[in-house]
């Protein structure tokens, strides 16, 4: 048993698909309410000797004293090594409002050591259509840090050039959302499927009271990712009929028979469906010595008979502690799990038994390798 469960542990993480009702906002996501992501160009200044003297920066920082109204003359040089160009991102989530609070993440783009003790400059956050969606400014929370000797040694402890404001950006326009766009809800599955698509729409319409023997159905299966909900048309209705429709439990299909295996990591996956057809697997070395003696067969002195030479065959199996093992039809993944750990099976050893299983026709599933 403790051997079967180090492989399990060293070898694989093998779980069942989801086999209890789960509720449709887990498994599911409306269309159109998403997130959207933001960009932005700044400034962190404060830094303590550990920002940059780029070109770009340098320009930069002309650009912001200009804004205020300074200006330098091209023959001036500035020595800006507490100042460093940053870019910054952030997640606009949906329904959020003007005036209220995202989180923003700022990274070097140019030779900052550490931006350890910086501020970041007000910094406009733009969409993918270009419009400006927030405005970003605070003081920098950075987990890691750099050490550097006078002979060049140094030692960096995760990432001193990348920092987080909480709360960092005040959103300026807010993103009008797919919610009341049409007549009807489209349901997006979180992982497609024919099956769970069907059950979803099944249960909505089971729930709501339609009747689909009668023509009369409000949630519709598009595809294997999407089901079409009819919905009212009214905003204070339809955040309502969101509200129960997302919390109404169905069962989703199980999952298809799939092998994953990583090969960088070892890490091997295997589903719960998973079943092989007959097989016989032969696990390392195993030898086989066949030696021939001569004898001489000699009969008792008061009996008759004759003397003989006779030959004496001996097979010499030399196992060197390898395995093999039989499956019968639909064997199932504990089995298979059970007669691994029987033979020893490294990571390695164990990918190549699945792959020759696979090109034997004897794995009932998908092996993918990624």
């Amino acid at each position: 048993m403790a051997k079967l469960l180090s492989v399990c542990l060293s070898l694989s993480i093998i779980f069942a698909p989801l086999a209890n009702a789960q509720r449709i906002k887990d498994l599911a996501s409306i269309q159109g309410v998403r997130n959207n992501q933001l960009v932005g160009y700044g400034l962190v200044v404060g830094l303590p000797g550990t920002g940059e003297q780029s070109p770009f920066t340098e320009q930069s920082f002309r650009t912001m004293l200009a804004n205020f109204g300074i200006s330098l003359s091209s023959n001036i040089k500035p020595k800006i090594k507490n100042v460093a160009a940053v870019a910054v991102h952030a997640t606009l989530p949906p329904f959020v409002k003007p005036g209220q609070a995202i989180d923003v993440t700022v990274s070097s783009i140019g030779e900052a050591a550490s931006l350890q003790g910086g501020t970041l400059l007000q910094t406009f956050l733009k969409g993918l259509d270009g419009e400006i969606y927030a405005v970003a400014q605070g003081s920098l929370v950075v987990s890691g840090f750099g050490v550097e000797g006078a002979d060049g040694s140094r030692i960096v402890s995760n990432t001193p050039t990348v920092g987080r404001i909480a709360n960092g950006a005040l959103v300026e326009r807010s993103v009008v959302s797919g919610l009341m766009q049409n007549d009807f809800l489209t349901l997006n599955l979180n992982y497609p499927d024919f099956s769970t698509a069907k059950a979803l729409a099944d249960t909505i319409n089971l729930r709501l009271g339609a009747d689909p023997d009668k023509g009369y159905v409000l949630a519709t299966p598009i595809d294997a990712a999407s089901v079409r909900v009819t919905a009212p048309r009214d905003v204070g209705q339809r955040v309502g009929f969101v509200a129960t429709l997302e919390n109404f439990n169905f069962t989703p299909a199980d999952a298809p028979a799939r092998v994953v295996i990583n090969s960088r990591t070892g890490t091997i996956v295997i589903g719960r469906d998973v079943r092989l057809l007959p097989a016989a697997i032969t696990h390392g070395g195993l030898t086989v010595t066949i030696s021939e003696n001569q004898t001489v067969s000699q009969p008792n002195a008061l009996a008759d008979g004759e003397t003989v030479v006779t030959t004496q065959s001996i097979v010499d199996v030399n196992l060197d502690d390898s395995r093999m093992f039989k499956f019968d039809p639909g064997v199932s993944l504990d089995t298979l799990v059970r007669a691994v750990n029987e033979v020893g099976a490294a990571p390695g050893d164990l990918m190549a038994i699945l792959e020759a299983l696979r090109e034997a026709g004897a794995l009932q599933g998908e092996l993918i390798v990624i």
